[in-house]
């Protein structure tokens, strides 16, 4: 197998997507004037929907749409908020670190004993937005009720500060 291949490999959990709870606590971090990309979504994405009716400009993108996120980039925007694919983060970061522009991107947590962000971040600033209790996430339209690790948005020059902790608040 050559090393493309295993490089874009696709996780076996890797369409799980973020309920709308999940979407809700980083939208007080996220400037109206700014165009938000999400990278990794579709028109029926929580992420799509919920920042659209919060009066957000979204463009958004989807590898099953043509539009990879290691090739595509769209014409005008500003922050990427989403919830990518948890396998191959390393590359997801590089990719959008190399953009030197805002990101708020949704990653589990047991990603911090991982050598990467310790490299990727070394010198850039890693802020946190952490919850206090998991996120369930939906796959195949199923809510995971079991879920073994808590997930943050690991953020980019977009938080007051460098770890904010939240409320998920399941309404």
């Amino acid at each position: 197998m050559n090393s493309q291949a295993i490089l874009y490999s696709k996780g076996n959990n890797d369409e799980c997507m973020t309920p709308d709870y999940g979407v809700k606590p980083i939208i007080k971090y996220l400037a109206k004037d700014k165009i938000i990309w999400c990278p990794f979504d579709k028109e029926d994405s929580e992420f799509v929907k919920i920042l659209t009716s919060e009066g957000f400009k979204v463009v958004y993108s989807h590898i099953d749409n043509g539009q990879d996120f290691y090739t595509y980039e769209p014409e005008k925007w500003d922050v990427i908020v989403s919830n990518p694919p948890f396998t191959n983060k390393r590359k997801i970061f590089e990719r959008a670190l190399s953009f030197n522009k805002p990101f708020a991107i949704l990653m589990s947590n047991t990603w911090l004993n991982d050598s990467a962000p310790k490299q990727l971040f070394a010198n850039k600033q890693l802020q946190l937005l952490m919850f206090e209790e998991r996120m369930k996430f939906i796959n195949n339209g199923v809510i995971q009720n079991k879920i073994t690790f808590s997930s943050s948005y690991y953020c980019y020059n977009l938080l007051p500060r460098d770890i904010i902790m939240e409320k998920l608040h399941k309404d």
